[in-house]
């Protein structure tokens, strides 16, 4: 008998503790859901040119939740998820180089936590797309319980069906081969994470998923590098390796993993940073980045072309059905009439059986999705009143780890044509411009 890998599904966070707010935020932003652009768009490159779908880890998935699903319904309902993982999708260490680019521990560090998690909602006229945020820690009911586990953090689901289908299949009496046994465990894996994002938000339709690597996000910036960044202050960072100057500069590769793991400044008078920052970091990267695989000139480069077939290949994974050339189209469309994208709220912070979770109202959850889906969210009023961005309540739990975010002032120098400033991690980002962010 095989003994069974042990898999890690509940990687730190790293996130700093905060109070709970009175009042729940529904902060619009451009987050790591711009992984959908990118990874479509690799995938075209692939699908179009090369046809190298052979190789493209595949899977299927069923929604028995779901009471109808059509098979063309027009509108397009697409789950993003990014990998905590530190290895291929066939389970292969990456390149030591990597590693020490990724300031990320090895191979067996991480684990299958599904980290980023975003739904990307393309109505039938194309009218308005919404990417829909969902934060990896909120504490939710997970489908199927896998190994006995029936509530922990929505990014858990994929960690613990794929330990517990590894677990089923190792000491089972089909003999499968090594990689039969990790791609059909990582499939149980999929199948677990969509169904418990469709019933958290509503037993919503999900059509397709995307899935990438953590390496694959590396190889992605190698094969397009320099992209353009642009910080609000000079910053330094022991930890992740950062050393970034204020202003626009070009950054490569290694430079790029530093750029969107930092969360704190180890300098003497630096930037008071916290993950917060890292999620604003990510989005202003993904921005920068995802304009710079849309200019034709990148994408007519032989060796960048094929540097991005063998990122798809090796760190990419779609459902079976999914076409990328037919969504390409649909891309297109809604590249003409723009996006918006919301980050869905939580109460508070609590501690569950030792791990530090967020709380959510299921009810307003579900009710927001559904005011997405049918239009009307946008048309509510935003609410005035509430605390500034970063104030933390008194008498709230973990006051101390937060610290209010400088206020935007006149003195202020204006920010530098092509550039628009953001100093707060709550204010929209909107592309068209390079971010300049802390």
């Amino acid at each position: 008998m095989r003994n069974a890998p042990q898999l890690e599904t509940a990687a730190p966070s790293g996130r700093p503790r905060m109070s709970r707010r009175r009042r729940k935020r529904l902060a619009i932003v451009i987050a790591t859901t711009v992984v959908s652009a990118l990874v479509l768009g690799v995938g075209a490159v692939v699908f179009a040119y090369h046809q190298a779908t052979d190789k493209i880890v595949r899977s299927d998935f069923v929604l028995p939740q779901v009471d109808e699903i059509a098979p063309d319904p027009g509108e397009q309902n697409v789950l993003i998820m990014g990998m905590d993982s530190r290895v291929d999708q066939n389970g292969n260490p990456l390149p030591d180089g990597v590693y020490e680019a990724l300031h990320a521990g090895g191979a067996d560090d991480g684990g299958y936590n599904a980290n980023v998690l975003m739904l990307l909602h393309i109505p039938e006229d194309r009218s308005k797309t919404v990417g829909i945020s969902i934060p990896r820690d909120d504490y939710v009911e997970i489908a199927g319980a896998p190994l006995g586990v029936t509530h922990s953090k929505i990014k858990e689901a994929y960690g613990l069906a794929m330990q517990e289908k590894m677990n089923e299949l190792t000491w089972g009496e089909e003999e499968l081969s090594d990689d039969e046994l990790y791609q059909q465990a990582r499939a149980a894996g999929r199948q677990a994470q969509i169904e418990t994002v469709s019933h958290f938000l509503g037993d919503v339709r999900i059509d397709h998923f995307v899935e990438m690597t953590m390496g694959g996000f590396y190889h992605v910036a190698e094969a397009v590098a320099p992209v353009s960044v642009c910080l609000n202050h000079a910053t330094e960072d022991s930890y992740s390796g950062a050393n970034f100057e204020a202003g626009v500069q070009e950054i490569d590769a290694q430079q790029a993993m530093s750029f969107v793991r930092q969360r704190r400044d180890t300098g003497y008078d630096g930037p008071f940073l916290t993950d917060l920052d890292r999620s604003r970091r990510q989005q202003a990267f993904m921005i920068s980045l995802t304009d710079k695989l849309q200019k034709k000139s990148t994408l007519m480069n032989p060796k960048t072309v094929w540097s991005l077939v063998d990122v798809t290949q090796k760190h990419v994974a779609l459902d079976s059905e999914f076409d990328v050339l037919g969504f390409l189209k649909i891309a297109h469309q809604v590249s003409q009439s723009g996006a918006e994208f919301v980050t869905l709220p939580i109460l508070g912070f609590e501690n569950i059986g030792g791990a530090e979770v967020n709380l959510v109202d299921v009810d307003e959850i579900q009710a927001i999705v559904a005011s997405i889906f049918d239009g009307s969210y946008f048309d509510e009023p935003a609410s005035g009143d509430g605390e500034a961005a970063g104030e933390v309540p008194d008498g709230g739990e973990g006051t101390d780890d937060v610290v209010a975010e400088e206020d935007v002032t006149a003195e202020e120098e204006p920010a530098a044509p092509g550039t628009a400033r953001y100093d707060s991690w709550e204010e929209p980002i909107k592309a068209g411009s390079i971010p300049c962010v802390n």
